[in-house]
């Protein structure tokens, strides 16, 4: 497994603050990762210190570009293909080719171990580009009351784009993020996912964290940021975690 999707229809749920410190901590462990930004807002490209930028995503699925021509190299092991807002117009462009990304990043992927994409809040076109690209599937839900609905609509999505478009596509795991140890909802919520879901669930859990917050705006991952703050260790052990789980996949 190289391919993994970062998605959930529902913003705010810390989607793009796992892909920007998964991917940092993955390549800190000695991964080549490539993090690939598919939304339009480019939280994940600002998060790492980039953009705007001449060079990004939006001319490779167009088809203006090779996917390599947009590559920014980010950090040791780790590179990025920047978003743009342009990527609004390529919505209405992708509808009918749902494959597209696949296509771009196939000439690129042997030069790394893991690919992960970040997806827009939403199940438009763009994600379902990355829900076909994807060979697994990260999907972060926040320590609410409302996590299990919003989580029933996407693994419908999901289960429709694996029986039609992508057979391979599986979940690597649910990730729960903002986790607050001091209030019963985020412990019921736990539970509630756990019982329901069961070993699909990470068993690492990302705690509400004012460092990872702060972070973005410095335009560093929270490893370079805050490297002994809370958030930090719980994505060094999500990154072993995953890597146990691409092993075993």
């Amino acid at each position: 497994m190289r391919r993994i999707g970062i998605v959930n229809q529902k913003g705010g749920v810390g989607k793009t603050t796992t892909a920007i410190n998964l991917a940092a901590y993955l390549a800190r462990a000695g991964q080549r990762v490539l993090l690939v930004d598919l939304d339009p807002q480019m939280n994940a490209t600002s998060g790492l210190g980039r953009g705007p930028l001449e060079k990004s995503i939006y001319p490779v699925l167009v088809g203006a570009a090779g996917a390599q021509e947009a590559v920014v190299h980010v950090a040791q092991g780790l590179d990025l293909l920047p978003s743009s807002p342009d990527l609004v117009g390529a919505t209405a462009e992708l509808v009918e080719h749902p494959g597209r990304l696949a296509e771009v990043l196939r000439p690129i992927e042997a030069a790394y171990d893991l690919i992960l994409m970040d997806a827009p809040p939403s199940l438009g076109a763009l994600t379902l580009n990355v829900l076909v690209a994807s060979e697994g599937l990260i999907v972060p839900v926040q320590a609410e009351y409302y996590a299990l609905e919003g989580l029933a609509g996407l693994m419908e999505t999901v289960d429709r784009v694996r029986s039609s478009l992508n057979p391979s596509l599986r979940l690597l795991g649910v990730l729960i993020t903002m986790y607050d140890p001091r209030t019963l909802l985020s412990q019921q919520v736990e539970s509630n996912i756990r019982g329901n879901l069961g070993d699909k669930v990470f068993w690492t859990v990302i705690p509400r964290n004012v460092r990872l917050a702060e972070a973005p705006s410095y335009g560093q991952d929270i490893g370079r940021y805050a490297p002994t703050s809370s958030g930090a260790h719980a994505y060094r052990r999500l990154a072993e975690e995953v890597m146990r789980r691409v092993q075993k996949a």
